[in-house]
């Protein structure tokens, strides 16, 4: 009764193939906008705006990037960092290097560079597929980070390797507060989700499910292998180009080759198999999980030390309570991927395939 398309009829063709083609869809896409961009802007404080909602938003488009790539086109990669590293010094260098450069021409020039260099090591996927291919782009994570720390010309022959970022300014507007770095984030990613929303419901988004489905049938339909494998590449590498020009500028404050190490490129492929695969909404469920479930063990973990003050005077020692999260936290997603192994976004699609026979059994 809540969530039922039963009387939503489509009469032109342009009705039939909108985004959300479902009317309780897109007014929970209204409400999630409004909410993004006028309730939080109100409520939060500096806090959450600069510790949890924009390191989300970041991630939550890198995993978009990645699963742009693994999801939708079944190309394996474990470079997601080292894209993201490309995309942050070429925004630097972009700004410096470049006089009168917009701040967000800068970003999107980012994001093609990414590309070009996700094209480079998205060749061997033409010959090589599954491990092997998770395998040579793990080269490029090794290769990108090397590069950038042994030309000093990437950092501006800065003698630690670590350079601050400069402010950020568009349109004459300051965006250094944590607020307006929210605003813009969230722009951003809002549009970009909504552009991959469409480009997977389109040619080239069927073409990368065919390929990942069976690529010798897809091959034999007509579809062109090279281009829809590297087309993959590049689009998933100018996302994560541009989450790297975020996550220096609006997170860090700081570009250095140390903040986008292999450990983050697993982080962000571990938001894409806890949220979902080949699927938008899963990117930022998976980002949340993944952000914000250590911060509620620490606060957790804390007040059992504190309820075990007040009841027998003791505490844990600190040994146990720095590695407790992270045996909880790797418990928890062993547990959930045993449970549903689809993701988050599978229990969402479940509640909504509920919501439509309600009150009817399954």
């Amino acid at each position: 009764m809540l969530y039922r398309e039963a009387g939503q009829f489509k009469t032109t063709y342009a009705a039939d193939q909108q985004i959300f083609p479902i009317r309780q869809d897109r007014i929970g896409v209204v409400v999630l906008l409004v909410v993004a961009f006028l309730v939080i802007p109100v409520v939060a404080n500096q806090y959450w705006f600069s510790a949890i909602l924009v390191p989300t938003l970041i991630f939550a488009l890198a995993a978009l990037g990645l699963n742009i790539l693994t999801g939708y086109a079944g190309q394996l990669s474990l470079g997601s960092a080292a894209f993201m590293a490309v995309g942050a010094f070429a925004a630097y260098n972009f700004v410096l290097r470049v006089p009168g450069m917009p701040l967000l021409l800068a970003f999107v020039l980012a994001g093609c560079c990414a590309a070009l260099v996700g094209i480079v090591f998205g060749l061997p996927s033409l010959r090589i597929k599954g491990f092997y291919l998770a395998v040579a782009t793990l080269a490029a994570q090794f290769f990108v980070v090397w590069a950038l720390v042994k030309f000093p010309w990437f950092s501006n022959y800065s003698s630690s390797g670590v350079i601050t970022a400069q402010k950020m300014e568009i349109l004459g507007i300051s965006f250094d507060t944590p607020l307006m770095k929210y605003l813009l984030v969230v722009s951003l990613v809002a549009l970009l989700a909504l552009a991959a929303k469409n480009m997977v419901r389109s040619s080239i988004g069927r073409a990368w499910m065919a390929v990942r489905d069976m690529d010798v049938a897809a091959e034999v339909i007509g579809i062109r292998i090279l281009r829809t494998k590297l087309m993959a590449f590049a689009v998933s590498s100018f996302y994560c180009g541009v989450a790297g020009a975020l996550y220096a500028y609006a997170y860090l404050g700081t570009v250095e080759p140390e903040a986008f190490t292999l450990d983050l490129s697993f982080r962000i492929l571990f938001m894409v198999i806890i949220g979902g695969a080949a699927s938008i909404l899963g990117s930022f469920l998976g980002a949340a999980f993944i952000t914000l479930l250590p911060i509620l063990l620490s606060v957790l973990v804390h007040a059992m030390n504190e309820l075990l003050q007040d009841l027998v005077h003791a505490s844990l020692p600190a040994s146990i309570t720095s590695n407790m999260e992270f045996v909880v936290f790797g418990a928890l997603i062993i547990f959930f991927l045993i449970v549903e192994p689809h993701g988050l976004a599978r229990l969402w699609q479940i509640g909504k395939e509920k919501l439509r026979l309600w009150p009817f059994p399954h």
